[in-house]
This record gives structure tokens, C-alpha cells and sequence, in this order.
């Protein structure tokens, strides 16, 4: 159980005297929104502190030691879900088809590449986006940038992008809502992979990836049955019809997480009770900057974002204030490099954290550095320099002796338009024929199945090279 505790008593802070879920406020914050009213700030941030927590610390105890595992090379992480959360497209389907989605390429990792999967969901949180730009400019109209509608708005009207302290509560909502169904998929019986063949979404039904996960389900139904004979059923066995679902976003809005921030009675602990996990954006790593100062001090397990211009010193001292215990599970290293300048970034960083005897998980993320703008004036991703990056971060971290741990994707379950490539063969003049996001491009249920059937060969052969190798 969670305690709910306003004021925070530094008594019970356990990890650091000098932390508090309000210390980050000494410290400079990047990309946070200037909110005209700031009593009706405190209104919201007061209200929000007497809510319910979203999750359990016991749920984020849980996720840690999974994500030990994943550092020591018995398991994998996936990591994925919308870039940006809303409000307008909020719908048990579209929830249902996210989790069936991740679902289905947990599915194809794990059984393709024989290591049980962590599952973790960009969901329940993602509201908030860190951007380039302060203001946008349009013609001879400047307004403040969409930062998510957990800030503002995306019409670009004087109103509708004006930061508004009130979208935290609806965001608090939807984020209620999103996990109380999210538990009933995982618990419920829906995961429960009798029902695999039924996790194939209707338009990869004809695909290449869909033929391709089909045959796989046959093999699992197959293993199943052999199971049932054996007495090990979905009503004997627990890991059959149930799983383990997590959820995650960017700890950017930082009003709204320490207004989350919770002592676990049992512990002595503080949780950012918003998720299981949260992450520092490669925006917001500053070292003496509020977000690494808010994140150091919560018990949550936690992730890093790595752009290529980390160095490997200040990635050190980051981890030394993030996990100064250096302990196993504690901090997920997400990089962020693009296909042309993974080779040349990611070996120093590598070879830095395995010398300094750090225990880290190493995670992909192949999309955030491989964004461009299309000659039609549309933002989007080339699915084959996503596949590029994957692959080398595999091969890199082999050649340095390093667990490749885990990938990290800005996903849908929705047949969308906004990745270029892949067997779905969208072009760039298909782009505008279901160009949903509302803020960076996705990869497809097509194309995300397709890149877990390159990642589950990945660590098929990796298993093979540690048979041969025992």
C-alpha cells in the first residue's frame, strides 16, 4: 500500500535529506510551460495531491527486479506506445489495440528469440512532448508550441494554445481510466495466448508479417496443446491466461508528477505514483537541471534518454546521481543515436558504463534520430534506417560484450500513414492518407510487427552463440 502525504516529511525521504518531490524547484527546468494564473497552478497541483495514487510501489518494485533480469542478460525489454497521448482519440479501442499490438510482438520476441519479454506500455502518461521551439510561427501569427494536451491545445488558435493548469486533471483521468482497462486486459483473460490467433489486427491479415505470425501461432497452439496434455492449462497456470503490463512516459511536466509523489508505508520510500516508470527526455539530462534533480530522488525504476551528444563522462555522472547504489534495475539507458550516427556514438558510451562496473539496462530507441522532413512537407521516419539502427545497436553491443536489452518504439495498432517503407510500402505520397499522430510519426502495426521479426532473429542468434559458447 501507498501512503498520501502533504506536505512531504523529509523524515521519511530514506534515499536523500536533501531531496524532496519539490526540490527540483531550486533547480533551472527546461521545457516547461509558463502558465498565466499561477494561483490557478496551485489550485490544480493542490487537487491533484489528494488524489488516488495511478499505481502501486509494489507494482514498481516489481518492474525493477523484472528489469534486473534485463541487466543481467536473462530477458528482454519492450518498450512502446504512442508518441504523444490525447484527449480527442481516447477509446477502449484504441487502448485495445495498442495492448494487443505490443501483445503480439511480446508474443514474437519471446518465442522467436526463446528470452521472456518485460512489457511496458507508453500509455496511461504520454501527454507531454518536449519541443525544438518555444513559439510557432505561422504566416505573421506567433503562438506558444503544442507541448501536449496535457499543456495546451493543437489548433493554432491564441486559445487553444494558451497552457491551461486544468488539462493535468483530465489528463489524470484519462490516465485512471486507460490503466483500469489496461488491468482488465492483462488479468482478464485477453492475454491469455489460447486467444493468440485472434491478436492479429485485420489489416496485417494479408500481410507478408501477418503469414509470418500466423505460422508462429500455429507453433505456439501447438506447444499449448502439448501443455494441455500435460495438465498445464490456462486454469492450472496463471502465466498462461494472465500477464504483466506495465506502463511509462517522459517525467516532463514536472508539476504534475511531484504532485503524484507518494511515501510507501511499508518502505519509507517516495514513488512517482503517475506510473511504474518514468524517463528523462535527451532535452531535459542536464545535470544541475530539475528533471535529473526529481528523478534522483524517486524509487521508481527509471530510464535515460542517450542522444549522440551524451559524453561518456557526463553519462557517469548522470548514473552516479540517478543509481548511486548502482542497483540492478534501477536505470534503463535508452539510446537515441540514428542509423548514421549509432557507429560512431554508441561504442565509447558502452565501453565507458561496462568499465566503470555500472548495471544499467541498454534499450533502443531507433526513432527519434531518424526523423526528417518529407519533400511534401510532412515529418517522417524511413522504416529502413529504423531497421539500421536496431541492427547495428544489436551488433555494437556484442562487440563490446554488452546485453543488447532492450527496444524502445513510438507505435500504433492503427493502420496509419507517417513511416515511410517497410513490407507495408508506404511512400511519400501516401503520407497524407492517414497522417494521425499529433506530434512525431509512428511505426504501423505492419511495419512494428515486421521490425519484431528482425529483432526476435537478433536474439535468436544471440541464444544460439551462448549454446555453442557453454
Amino acid at each position: 500500500m501507498t501512503a498520501h502525504i502533504t506536505p512531504f516529511n523529509h523524515n521519511n525521504a530514506g534515499r536523500n535529506s536533501a531531496w524532496s518531490p519539490a526540490s527540483h524547484r531550486t533547480k533551472p527546468a527546461k521545457q516547461q510551460p509558463t502558465y498565466a494564473d499561477p494561483e490557478a497552478l496551485r489550485q490544480v497541483e493542490e487537487k491533484l495531491s489528494r488524489m488516488p495514487p495511478l499505481v502501486f510501489s509494489g507494482e514498481a518494485r516489481r518492474l525493477k527486479k523484472k528489469l534486473a533480469k534485463v541487466a543481467a542478460g536473462e530477458a528482454f525489454l519492450f518498450q512502446g506506445g504512442d508518441c504523444a497521448e490525447s484527449f480527442a482519440e481516447f477509446s477502449a479501442n484504441h487502448i485495445r489495440d495498442t495492448f494487443r499490438m505490443i501483445m503480439q510482438m511480446a508474443v514474437v520476441l519471446t518465442f522467436g528469440g526463446g528470452t521472456p519479454v518485460v512489457k511496458i506500455g507508453r500509455m496511461a502518461g504520454q501527454f507531454s512532448k518536449p519541443r525544438s521551439d518555444d513559439l510557432e510561427k505561422r504566416g505573421d501569427i506567433t503562438l506558444p508550441s503544442y507541448r501536449g494536451d496535457s499543456v495546451n491545445g493543437l489548433d493554432f488558435t491564441f486559445e487553444a494554445r494558451l497552457p491551461n493548469p486544468e488539462r493535468m486533471m483530465q489528463m489524470y483521468y484519462q490516465s485512471a481510466s486507460t490503466l483500469n482497462l489496461l488491468r482488465a486486459l492483462a488479468q482478464g483473460g485477453y492475454a491469455d495466448l489460447h486467444q493468440v490467433h485472434d491478436w492479429n489486427l485485420h489489416f496485417v491479415g494479408n500481410s507478408l508479417q501477418g503469414e509470418r505470425y500466423r505460422t508462429l501461432a500455429d507453433q505456439i497452439g501447438e506447444s499449448l496443446g502439448f501443455m494441455a496434455a500435460c495438465n498445464i492449462t490456462a486454469e492450472t497456470s496463471a502465466e498462461i491466461r494472465e500477464t504483466d503490463f506495465f506502463t511509462s512516459h517522459e517525467a516532463l511536466l514536472l508539476p504534475y508528477e511531484e504532485a503524484l509523489t507518494r511515501v510507501d508505508d511499508g518502505t519509507g520510500a517516495p514513488y512517482d505514483l503517475s506510473a511504474h516508470m518514468l524517463w528523462i527526455g535527451d532535452r531535459t539530462r542536464q545535470i544541475d537541471g530539475a528533471h535529473v534533480e526529481f528523478m534522483r530522488g524517486i524509487a521508481n525504476p527509471i530510464g535515460l534518454k542517450c542522444g549522440p551528444s551524451l559524453q561518456a563522462d557526463d553519462l557517469l555522472r548522470l548514473i552516479d546521481i540517478l543509481n548511486p547504489r548502482n542497483e540492478p534495475g534501477r536505470l534503463t539507458l535508452i539510446t537515441r543515436m540514428g542509423a548514421e550516427k549509432i557507429n560512431t556514438h554508441l561504442a565509447p558510451l558502452l565501453r565507458a558504463v561496462r568499465s566503470a562496473g555500472r548495471s544499467v539496462v541498454w534499450c533502443s530507441d531507433p526513432m527519434h534520430g531518424n526523423t526528417h522532413v518529407a519533400t511534401n512537407g510532412y515529418k517522417t521516419r524511413d522504416f529502413k534506417a529504423i531497421v539500421t539502427e536496431v541492427c547495428r545497436f544489436f551488433d555494437i553491443c556484442r562487440a563490446e560484450g554488452v546485453h543488447p536489452g532492450g527496444m524502445h518504439l513510438e507505435m500504433t495498432g492503427q493502420e496509419v500513414t507517417e513511416c515511410t517503407g517497410g513490407a507495408s510500402a508506404v511512400g511519400v505520397d501516401n503520407l497524407a492518407e492517414r497522417y494521425q499522430t499529433h506530434c512525431d510519426p509512428r511505426l504501423n502495426a505492419t511495419q512494428a510487427l515486421e521490425l519484431a521479426f528482425v529483432v526476435a532473429d537478433h536474439l535468436k542468434n544471440a541464444r544460439k552463440a551462448r549454446e555453442l559458447a557453454a
